[in-house]
């Protein structure tokens, strides 16, 4: 099963949710309004589609996740891999290496998780 898509607004809004889960829709809805600057027919639109593409639950008016924040992530990433790197692994470490400034322990993790991924 393949990971719904999830844009730009509506994943600040999951964020919202997953801090706070299980929430009612009203309770979400004044969330939204404060946080987002919602209005809450805005929030509603918004539950109704991610529920009909199947990343949250909306049952008895509690909403629910079904798709998590580290299966959005990933999809994401697997995504920006794919279609602007062009399944080029070492141009994409090389392009976010670039941009960050990497301590040595960061240098130390990333050389563990490689030598983790090729046994």
């Amino acid at each position: 099963m393949t990971t719904p898509k999830v844009f730009e607004s509506e994943y600040r809004f999951c964020l919202l949710l997953w801090e706070n889960e299980p929430m009612s829709c009203s309770n979400l809805a004044k969330l939204a309004k404060e946080k987002l600057e919602w209005s809450r027919t805005t929030t509603y639109t918004v539950i109704k589609r991610l529920c009909d593409r199947g990343v949250l639950a909306n049952n008895d008016s509690i909403v629910t996740s079904i798709v998590g924040k580290d299966e959005i992530q990933l999809a994401e990433l697997e995504e920006l891999y794919e279609k602007r790197f062009e399944n080029n692994l070492p141009a994409f470490i090389a392009a976010f290496a670039k941009q960050q400034k990497l301590s040595e322990s960061d240098v130390e993790e990333i050389k563990k998780i490689i030598d983790g991924a090729s046994k």
